[in-house]
């Protein structure tokens, strides 16, 4: 069973830091060089499969952690799932409480009636961005000495 869980934990941490540090490092230069009706647009369409996906990878990883953190019996690799797990619901937390509303925010406009006072937020959305994408591969890292060391 710790097995599994170890894998859970990588696997799903792997996939979280691979995900987001591909958006910090792709997606959003692409996003920042278009046009504020083009953005809108884009950021409908690439927005539709992650929002249901990531936030149960995300949860089920911290869900693996805090049950190594339990099962485990070696204090270092025990706290280190414990620091795992916190990373990772620190990547759910500034999801659902800074990116997500600017998510819905966007994704209310119009792409052809943007208004005149619109103010963009591709800047603050970045930077919401980038603090997740540390915290998720500072959760990988962590995950892979914890498993090293059971």
């Amino acid at each position: 069973m710790r097995d599994v869980m170890g894998a859970v934990a990588l696997v799903g941490s792997g996939l979280t830091a691979g995900v987001l540090f591909c958006v910090a490092l792709s997606v959003v230069p692409a996003l920042r060089a278009l046009p504020p009706d083009r953005y809108v647009q884009t950021h409908k369409l690439l927005g539709r499969h992650y929002d249901p996906t990531m936030p149960l990878i995300v949860l089920t990883t911290a869900v693996a952690d805090v049950l190594l953190a339990v099962v485990t019996s070696s204090t270092g690799p025990r706290s280190l799932f414990v620091i795992a797990a916190a990373l990772m619901l620190g990547v759910s937390a500034v999801s659902h409480l800074c990116n997500v509303p600017i998510n819905r925010r966007v994704k209310a406009l119009n792409p052809a009636a943007i208004p005149e006072d619109w103010m963009d937020p591709r800047p603050l959305w970045r930077r919401w961005h980038l603090l997740r994408t540390a915290l998720a591969v500072l959760a990988l890292i962590v995950n892979a000495v914890a498993v090293a060391l059971t």
